[in-house]
């Protein structure tokens, strides 16, 4: 009787040409997340090297205020006015809502605001300010040359020159009329403020003057003068300005090129420190 041919309990070929194939997946997937995990530190060190090796020069651009793709919707009001509370008894005839109590145990004196809430007040200010260039579409396009920064002296507002777009005509005093809109918005929420303001003009370095008896101290004093004007003439007082000073090109915007358009502008300082006079003092 002929015998069976044995069968052959071996793995198939195909089999390990697959199972290669999955291995060799798994270590490219390996190496995927292995790439994807970065240690940032080492990164910016091996970044700093190659910038020091090819001399590249580092040049910080400040960003504008207002969206360049058309003017966003606002989801709340720009100004709401405040509501009056009753009070909570009639043994007290304060309102009071810092305090739950009232009538003969109520706390009726006035308690000086935090650092906390003034820089809430600063911020609230910043972001009416925003909201007001963002609901003026004539003023849109030169979005990148109005600047807001919250600093540790204040609010400081900016208006400076961008490459191509200036704000002022060459070597005169009185900006464009575009320049004029963007200042004039700044009066009526900058005179809600108590606080005192300094303007100061600064200029590019590099820039030729025909005249010689008129050069960068008279052209950046004489800009910030007339940012003055256009504030007290729609309706800041004149008493809240604290300074206008022409600081010539001795504090570049941009340290690291002083020849730079930007560093030409007007810096609008909202001080943080109490006025001298308290604002709800009445003569």
């Amino acid at each position: 009787m002929a015998r069976k041919k044995p069968v052959d309990a071996g793995i198939p070929e195909w089999l390990v040409t697959f199972a290669d194939l999955m291995s060799i997946l798994v270590c490219f997937f390996v190496l995927i997340i292995s790439f994807s995990i970065q240690d940032q530190e080492k990164l910016q060190v091996v970044a700093g090297s190659m910038r020091d090796a090819f001399g590249v020069l580092a040049i910080n651009k400040k960003s504008g205020v207002i969206e360049r793709d058309g003017n966003p919707e606002r989801e709340f009001l720009k100004q709401v006015s405040n509501k009056q509370i009753e009070a909570e008894s009639d043994y007290s005839p304060i309102d009071n809502d810092q305090f739950s109590q009232q009538g003969s145990e109520a706390n009726t004196f006035e308690v000086e605001k935090n650092d906390v809430e003034v820089s809430d007040q600063f911020s609230l200010a910043a972001e009416s300010l925003k909201q007001a260039w963002q609901d003026m579409p004539e003023i849109t396009h030169i979005s990148d040359n109005l600047i807001v920064e919250d600093t540790e002296e204040g609010v400081n507002i900016i208006i400076s020159d961008q490459q191509a777009r200036a704000m002022f005509p060459e070597g005169s005093k009185y900006p464009f009329e575009r320049t004029r809109k963007a200042i004039a918005a700044m009066a009526p929420m900058l005179e809600k403020m108590p606080n005192q303001i300094r303007i100061s003009g600064h200029t590019a370095a590099g820039i030729k003057y025909t005249n010689p008896r008129y050069g960068r101290w008279e052209l950046s004093s004489d800009r910030a003068n007339s940012v003055r004007a256009i504030l007290e003439e729609f309706g800041l007082s004149s008493d809240r300005i604290y300074s206008v000073v022409g600081k010539g090109d001795a504090e570049p915007f941009f340290p690291n090129d002083p020849y730079l358009a930007s560093n030409q502008r007007i810096s609008i300082l909202l001080v943080k420190e109490k006025p001298p006079v308290p604002i709800e003092l009445k003569p």
